[in-house]
């Protein structure tokens, strides 16, 4: 064997020895030159480590809006209106449906009180009715302070003795608990005060047999807390079918709540008329100059009747007062 040959064997004897010692990442050896030739230079690639990819951050998905549910509401109606029926201000039904609404309240995570209201025995709607206690339901946000600025938005919860009261006022009521609701499951730009007032219906002729929780509620409001009150609204007879909603105030004090409401009514597309009212609990604040209004008013044919049932109800006319309170309590 000639000495190329032997240098040859000799190579692949290293080259096979070498691979048998490196890692897969350690470079080859070259072959040995035939002799009398240097050996070309071997270029060392450096192991650079591939870099883990940066994982993306998860999106925060955006919390769904709160929609106002006018079947819930007509819910509620059915409750007061077939369930518990006519609620008299002292009657066992008015305190029972009382009861009722403080639990409900106290689920949506509101701090809750019953406030006795007194009133007197008189004829209300031709029906003598004895003197007794009726109650505001009152419901706060967790640390609800009345001297801050903040709203009130009201429905009484009584109806005369023989009227089961779907209409006047169930449809109030169910409007304020879906407010409640909404309010509770999303924040609102100034803290809202819910009542449910009680003994709103006349006892009587004129304004001292008529609003007796409403009236009672202002004639103890301290200063500060009539200072802090940005608005009032009641709800009062808000279900009856209607090619829009009534926006009325007393006709004596501020317009600016009614005219607030009614540009609420333009944003949320909801027709609005306004009128001039004084048979609800927003009279009683606006008496003593405090800023009201109310929603609510159209006739029809079952007014403080037996014939005041959930059938008169119209789902539409809940929704879009629904929507017109949800776009004025996001925008004030």
């Amino acid at each position: 064997m000639d000495r190329y040959l032997v240098g040859c064997v000799a190579a692949v004897a290293l080259l096979a020895g070498a691979c048998d010692q490196a890692g897969p990442e350690t470079p080859s050896v070259p072959p040995e030159s035939p002799a009398g030739e240097s050996p070309a230079p071997t270029a060392t690639v450096p192991l650079t480590p591939t870099p883990s990819p940066t994982p993306s951050p998860t999106p925060t998905p955006e919390p769904e809006p709160v929609e106002f549910d006018a079947d819930a509401a007509v819910e509620t109606i059915r409750w007061l209106a077939e369930e518990i029926g006519p609620r008299e201000g002292t009657s066992e039904e008015f305190h029972e449906a009382a009861a009722e609404l403080e639990e409900r309240f106290a689920g949506f995570g509101y701090d809750v009180t019953q406030v006795p209201v007194p009133v007197p025995a008189g004829n209300s709607w031709g029906v003598d009715v004895p003197d007794g206690e009726s109650a505001n339901v009152i419901a706060d946000p967790p640390g609800f302070d009345p001297a801050e600025p903040h709203v009130i938005i009201g429905a009484h919860l009584d109806t005369v003795p023989q009227a089961p009261g779907a209409e006047d006022n169930a449809s109030g009521v169910a409007v304020l608990m879906e407010l409640a609701r909404m309010a509770s499951e999303e924040d609102v730009p100034v803290p809202v005060r819910f009542i449910a007032f009680g003994a709103e219906e006349p006892r009587g002729e004129g304004d001292d047999l008529h609003h007796f929780g409403s009236q009672q509620y202002v004639a103890d409001m301290p200063d500060d807390e009539q200072e802090a009150l940005l608005a009032m609204v009641s709800l009062d007879r808000v279900g009856v079918g209607a090619e829009h909603v009534p926006v009325c105030t007393g006709g004596t004090g501020t317009t600016s709540i009614r005219d607030d409401l009614v540009e609420a009514a333009e944003d949320a597309d909801v027709p609005a008329e306004t009128c001039e009212n004084r048979a609800s609990d927003h009279w009683s604040f606006e008496k003593a100059d405090l800023p009201a209004a109310r929603l609510g008013s159209v006739p029809f044919e079952g007014y403080h009747s037996p014939e005041d049932l959930p059938s008169v109800i119209d789902t539409d006319q809940l929704d879009r007062v629904g929507h017109l309170m949800w776009a004025w309590l996001t925008d004030l």
